[in-house]
Protein backbone atom coordinates (compact mmCIF):
# COMPACT_ATOMS: atom_id res chain seq x y z
CA UNK A 1 0.00 0.00 0.00
CA UNK A 2 0.99 3.60 -0.79
CA UNK A 3 0.52 6.74 0.24
CA UNK A 4 0.87 10.26 -1.55
CA UNK A 5 2.19 13.18 0.47
CA UNK A 6 2.11 16.68 -1.27
CA UNK A 7 4.00 19.79 0.11
CA UNK A 8 2.57 22.82 -0.71
CA UNK A 9 5.47 25.77 -0.53
CA UNK A 10 4.54 29.78 -1.57
CA UNK A 11 6.70 28.98 -4.38
CA UNK A 12 7.35 24.78 -5.63
CA UNK A 13 4.68 22.19 -5.30
CA UNK A 14 5.86 18.62 -4.32
CA UNK A 15 4.17 15.44 -4.31
CA UNK A 16 5.53 12.12 -3.88
CA UNK A 17 4.36 8.51 -3.81
CA UNK A 18 5.54 6.86 -0.07
CA UNK A 19 5.29 3.37 0.74
CA UNK A 20 4.23 2.35 4.67
CA UNK A 21 8.21 2.39 5.99
CA UNK A 22 8.55 6.39 4.77
CA UNK A 23 10.78 6.08 1.78
CA UNK A 24 9.58 8.37 -1.61
CA UNK A 25 9.16 6.13 -4.61
CA UNK A 26 9.04 8.57 -7.24
CA UNK A 27 7.65 12.50 -6.66
CA UNK A 28 6.73 15.27 -9.05
CA UNK A 29 6.79 19.36 -9.18
CA UNK A 30 4.91 22.42 -10.14
CA UNK A 31 5.38 25.89 -9.72
CA UNK A 32 2.59 27.16 -7.26
CA UNK A 33 1.96 30.71 -8.80
CA UNK A 34 0.48 31.76 -5.54
CA UNK A 35 -1.30 34.59 -7.24
CA UNK A 36 -3.94 32.85 -9.03
CA UNK A 37 -7.02 31.80 -7.46
CA UNK A 38 -7.15 29.11 -5.06
CA UNK A 39 -8.90 26.37 -7.41
CA UNK A 40 -6.19 26.77 -9.91
CA UNK A 41 -3.64 26.37 -7.69
CA UNK A 42 -5.21 22.83 -6.08
CA UNK A 43 -6.18 21.97 -9.68
CA UNK A 44 -2.14 21.88 -10.04
CA UNK A 45 -1.99 20.24 -6.97
CA UNK A 46 -4.14 17.27 -7.55
CA UNK A 47 -2.45 17.87 -11.88
CA UNK A 48 1.12 17.34 -10.01
CA UNK A 49 -0.13 14.11 -7.51
CA UNK A 50 -1.17 12.01 -10.25
CA UNK A 51 1.92 12.41 -12.25
CA UNK A 52 3.83 11.41 -9.65
CA UNK A 53 1.49 8.10 -9.12
CA UNK A 54 2.47 7.65 -12.55
CA UNK A 55 6.19 8.09 -12.10
CA UNK A 56 5.75 5.57 -9.25
CA UNK A 57 4.11 3.23 -11.57
CA UNK A 58 1.42 2.18 -9.15
CA UNK A 59 -2.17 1.72 -9.57
CA UNK A 60 -4.22 4.38 -8.15
CA UNK A 61 -6.45 2.76 -6.03
CA UNK A 62 -2.96 1.33 -4.33
CA UNK A 63 -2.59 4.65 -3.03
CA UNK A 64 -4.76 4.72 0.26
CA UNK A 65 -4.62 8.63 0.83
CA UNK A 66 -3.31 12.21 0.50
CA UNK A 67 -1.74 14.15 3.26
CA UNK A 68 -0.69 17.53 2.41
CA UNK A 69 1.90 20.26 4.76
CA UNK A 70 1.08 23.70 4.19
CA UNK A 71 2.56 26.45 5.69
CA UNK A 72 -1.32 27.30 7.79
CA UNK A 73 -3.44 25.76 9.66
CA UNK A 74 -6.05 23.76 8.72
CA UNK A 75 -9.43 21.97 10.12
CA UNK A 76 -9.10 18.01 9.02
CA UNK A 77 -12.87 18.03 10.25
CA UNK A 78 -14.27 19.74 6.77
CA UNK A 79 -10.58 19.71 5.01
CA UNK A 80 -10.98 23.36 4.99
CA UNK A 81 -7.54 25.75 4.86
CA UNK A 82 -8.46 27.83 7.81
CA UNK A 83 -5.69 30.16 6.66
CA UNK A 84 -2.56 30.15 4.97
CA UNK A 85 -0.74 33.54 5.00
CA UNK A 86 1.91 32.67 2.06
CA UNK A 87 -0.77 31.91 -0.29
CA UNK A 88 -2.87 34.92 0.96
CA UNK A 89 -5.72 31.83 1.51
CA UNK A 90 -8.43 32.03 4.62
CA UNK A 91 -11.50 29.13 4.26
CA UNK A 92 -10.70 27.27 1.28
CA UNK A 93 -12.03 24.52 0.78
CA UNK A 94 -8.81 22.64 0.13
CA UNK A 95 -10.16 18.74 0.22
CA UNK A 96 -13.01 19.40 -1.61
CA UNK A 97 -11.28 20.84 -4.67
CA UNK A 98 -8.43 18.00 -4.69
CA UNK A 99 -11.21 15.66 -4.57
CA UNK A 100 -12.46 17.21 -8.38
CA UNK A 101 -9.41 16.20 -9.62
CA UNK A 102 -8.42 12.60 -7.51
CA UNK A 103 -10.68 11.29 -5.32
CA UNK A 104 -8.95 10.08 -2.67
CA UNK A 105 -9.17 10.62 1.09
CA UNK A 106 -7.24 14.22 1.97
CA UNK A 107 -5.69 15.04 5.15
CA UNK A 108 -3.91 18.30 6.00
CA UNK A 109 -1.22 19.84 8.53
CA UNK A 110 0.82 22.38 9.02
CA UNK A 111 3.79 22.00 6.91
CA UNK A 112 6.35 22.34 10.18
CA UNK A 113 4.43 19.90 11.71
CA UNK A 114 4.58 17.10 9.30
CA UNK A 115 8.34 17.82 8.75
CA UNK A 116 9.05 16.82 12.28
CA UNK A 117 6.49 13.74 11.67
CA UNK A 118 8.83 12.59 8.85
CA UNK A 119 11.85 12.95 11.11
CA UNK A 120 10.08 10.47 13.86
CA UNK A 121 9.20 8.23 11.05
CA UNK A 122 12.07 7.73 8.91
CA UNK A 123 14.84 10.17 10.35
CA UNK A 124 17.07 10.95 13.08
CA UNK A 125 14.23 10.50 15.73
CA UNK A 126 12.83 7.43 14.28
CA UNK A 127 11.65 5.11 17.22
CA UNK A 128 11.68 7.62 19.85
CA UNK A 129 7.81 8.64 21.43
CA UNK A 130 8.58 12.17 22.03
CA UNK A 131 10.41 14.98 19.56
CA UNK A 132 9.67 18.60 18.92
CA UNK A 133 11.06 19.66 15.61
CA UNK A 134 12.24 23.20 15.16
CA UNK A 135 12.66 24.47 11.48
CA UNK A 136 15.07 27.33 11.35
CA UNK A 137 14.29 29.59 8.15
CA UNK A 138 13.06 32.85 6.89
CA UNK A 139 10.54 32.11 10.23
CA UNK A 140 10.54 29.55 13.06
CA UNK A 141 7.79 26.24 13.08
CA UNK A 142 7.79 23.54 14.88
CA UNK A 143 6.40 20.19 14.86
CA UNK A 144 5.15 18.10 18.14
CA UNK A 145 5.40 14.31 18.42
CA UNK A 146 3.93 12.65 21.59
CA UNK A 147 3.71 8.91 21.28
CA UNK A 148 4.55 8.67 17.90
CA UNK A 149 1.72 10.78 16.51
CA UNK A 150 1.70 14.71 15.71
CA UNK A 151 0.28 16.91 18.09
CA UNK A 152 -1.42 19.75 17.05
CA UNK A 153 -3.81 20.47 20.00
CA UNK A 154 -7.52 20.91 20.64
CA UNK A 155 -7.00 23.92 18.11
CA UNK A 156 -4.49 23.09 15.66
CA UNK A 157 -2.13 25.16 16.77
CA UNK A 158 0.56 23.67 19.28
CA UNK A 159 3.06 23.66 17.37
CA UNK A 160 3.28 27.23 16.33
CA UNK A 161 6.78 28.01 18.74
CA UNK A 162 7.76 30.07 16.50
CA UNK A 163 4.96 32.76 17.94
CA UNK A 164 5.98 32.06 21.74
CA UNK A 165 7.14 34.96 23.04
CA UNK A 166 10.37 34.95 23.97
CA UNK A 167 11.20 38.72 25.44
CA UNK A 168 7.88 40.86 26.32
CA UNK A 169 7.52 44.04 24.56
CA UNK A 170 10.07 42.49 22.35
CA UNK A 171 10.80 43.25 18.41
CA UNK A 172 7.50 43.47 16.38
CA UNK A 173 6.34 40.34 14.68
CA UNK A 174 5.14 39.84 11.39
CA UNK A 175 1.66 37.67 13.40
CA UNK A 176 1.01 41.04 14.94
CA UNK A 177 2.36 40.33 18.51
CA UNK A 178 6.28 41.42 19.66
CA UNK A 179 9.58 39.42 20.93
CA UNK A 180 7.81 36.24 19.07
CA UNK A 181 10.74 33.43 18.63
CA UNK A 182 11.04 33.54 15.86
CA UNK A 183 12.18 37.41 15.70
CA UNK A 184 15.16 36.29 17.32
CA UNK A 185 16.03 32.58 16.15
CA UNK A 186 15.38 32.71 12.25
CA UNK A 187 17.86 33.59 9.38
CA UNK A 188 15.33 36.77 9.01
CA UNK A 189 16.49 36.93 12.78
CA UNK A 190 20.86 36.91 11.69
CA UNK A 191 20.61 38.99 8.80
CA UNK A 192 18.78 41.76 11.11
CA UNK A 193 21.58 41.39 13.53
CA UNK A 194 24.48 41.65 10.54
CA UNK A 195 22.83 44.43 8.83
CA UNK A 196 22.70 46.56 12.33
CA UNK A 197 25.97 45.63 12.93
CA UNK A 198 27.03 46.30 9.23
CA UNK A 199 25.65 49.94 9.60
CA UNK A 200 27.37 51.04 13.24
CA UNK A 201 30.98 49.12 11.41
CA UNK A 202 31.51 49.83 7.85
CA UNK A 203 35.06 48.28 7.73
CA UNK A 204 33.59 45.25 8.99
CA UNK A 205 36.01 42.86 6.80
CA UNK A 206 32.51 40.35 6.45
CA UNK A 207 30.82 43.06 5.08
CA UNK A 208 33.31 44.05 3.13
CA UNK A 209 33.41 40.75 1.57
CA UNK A 210 30.35 41.45 -0.43
CA UNK A 211 30.84 44.89 -1.46
CA UNK A 212 29.65 46.40 1.26
CA UNK A 213 26.38 45.51 -0.27
CA UNK A 214 23.27 45.18 2.90
CA UNK A 215 21.06 43.39 0.33
CA UNK A 216 23.90 40.18 0.06
CA UNK A 217 23.78 39.73 3.64
CA UNK A 218 22.41 36.04 4.41
CA UNK A 219 22.28 33.67 7.45
CA UNK A 220 24.89 31.52 6.03
CA UNK A 221 27.24 35.00 5.12
CA UNK A 222 27.45 35.32 8.83
CA UNK A 223 27.78 32.04 9.87
CA UNK A 224 30.75 31.26 7.44
CA UNK A 225 32.60 34.29 8.90
CA UNK A 226 31.61 33.53 12.57
CA UNK A 227 33.33 29.89 11.82
CA UNK A 228 36.47 31.85 10.82
CA UNK A 229 36.81 33.41 13.84
CA UNK A 230 35.44 36.88 12.69
CA UNK A 231 35.02 38.72 16.14
CA UNK A 232 31.60 40.57 15.24
CA UNK A 233 30.23 37.83 13.40
CA UNK A 234 30.89 35.48 16.15
CA UNK A 235 29.32 38.00 18.67
CA UNK A 236 26.01 38.07 16.76
CA UNK A 237 26.03 34.29 15.91
CA UNK A 238 26.29 33.55 20.12
CA UNK A 239 23.28 36.03 20.55
CA UNK A 240 20.88 34.01 18.17
CA UNK A 241 22.44 30.57 20.35
CA UNK A 242 21.29 32.06 23.37
CA UNK A 243 17.76 33.31 22.17
CA UNK A 244 17.27 29.75 20.24
CA UNK A 245 19.09 27.96 23.52
CA UNK A 246 16.28 29.77 25.24
CA UNK A 247 13.32 28.41 23.62
CA UNK A 248 14.85 25.28 23.45
CA UNK A 249 14.80 25.58 27.39
CA UNK A 250 11.39 26.52 27.40
CA UNK A 251 10.76 23.22 25.55
CA UNK A 252 12.28 21.15 27.72
CA UNK A 253 10.67 22.80 31.08
CA UNK A 254 7.33 22.77 29.31
CA UNK A 255 7.14 19.16 27.40
CA UNK A 256 10.71 17.17 28.12
CA UNK A 257 11.02 15.31 25.00
CA UNK A 258 13.11 12.72 24.33
CA UNK A 259 15.03 14.90 21.34
CA UNK A 260 14.63 18.14 20.31
CA UNK A 261 15.32 18.44 16.13
CA UNK A 262 17.44 21.20 14.62
CA UNK A 263 15.67 21.42 10.94
CA UNK A 264 15.92 24.86 8.33
CA UNK A 265 18.10 26.54 6.39
CA UNK A 266 20.35 27.87 9.35
CA UNK A 267 20.77 24.57 10.10
CA UNK A 268 22.99 23.46 7.73
CA UNK A 269 25.49 25.43 9.54
CA UNK A 270 26.00 21.88 10.77
CA UNK A 271 28.12 20.60 13.80
CA UNK A 272 29.48 24.14 14.29
CA UNK A 273 25.04 25.42 15.49
CA UNK A 274 24.80 22.05 16.96
CA UNK A 275 27.57 21.99 19.26
CA UNK A 276 27.22 26.04 20.46
CA UNK A 277 23.38 24.84 21.15
CA UNK A 278 24.25 21.87 23.12
CA UNK A 279 27.11 23.84 24.76
CA UNK A 280 25.00 26.76 26.09
CA UNK A 281 21.79 24.81 26.91
CA UNK A 282 23.08 23.05 30.19
CA UNK A 283 23.01 26.69 31.70
CA UNK A 284 19.25 26.93 31.63
CA UNK A 285 18.07 24.28 33.24
CA UNK A 286 16.45 23.53 35.81
CA UNK A 287 17.00 20.06 36.89
CA UNK A 288 20.43 20.07 35.92
CA UNK A 289 21.40 16.60 37.34
CA UNK A 290 18.28 14.83 35.39
CA UNK A 291 18.81 13.44 31.62
CA UNK A 292 16.97 15.83 29.13
CA UNK A 293 16.30 16.39 25.51
CA UNK A 294 18.99 14.84 22.79
CA UNK A 295 19.02 17.95 20.41
CA UNK A 296 19.96 17.05 16.98
CA UNK A 297 20.02 17.89 13.25
CA UNK A 298 17.30 17.00 10.89
CA UNK A 299 18.05 14.25 8.29
CA UNK A 300 15.75 14.30 5.51
CA UNK A 301 16.19 17.88 4.29
CA UNK A 302 13.58 18.48 1.46
CA UNK A 303 12.72 15.02 1.38
CA UNK A 304 10.62 15.82 4.86
CA UNK A 305 7.57 17.89 4.01
CA UNK A 306 6.72 14.63 1.31
CA UNK A 307 6.97 12.08 3.79
CA UNK A 308 5.63 13.40 6.86
CA UNK A 309 2.88 14.71 5.01
CA UNK A 310 2.28 11.17 3.67
CA UNK A 311 2.42 9.74 7.04
CA UNK A 312 -0.25 12.11 8.11
CA UNK A 313 -3.02 10.68 5.58
CA UNK A 314 -1.32 7.31 7.01
CA UNK A 315 -2.28 7.41 10.65
CA UNK A 316 -5.39 9.60 9.48
CA UNK A 317 -6.87 6.50 7.28
CA UNK A 318 -5.05 3.54 9.45
CA UNK A 319 -4.74 4.62 12.96
CA UNK A 320 -0.80 3.81 13.22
Amino acid sequence: MYYLGIDLGGTHIACGVVDADGRIIAQAETETKAERPYQEVIHDMGVCALRAISEAKVAQDDVKSIGIGIPGVANNDNGYVIFCTNLGWTDVPLRDELQKVINLPVYIDNDATVAGFAESVAGVSKGLKSSVFLTLGTGVGGGIIIDGKPWSGAHGVASEIGHLTLLADGLPCTCGKSGCVERYCSATALIRMAKETAAQNPDWLAFRRIDSDLNRISAKVVIDAAKEGDTLALDIFNRFVKYLTLTCNTIVSFLDPEMIVLGGGVSHAGDFLLEAVRRELPNYLMFKALPYADVQLAQLGNSAGIIGAAMVGKIHTEGA
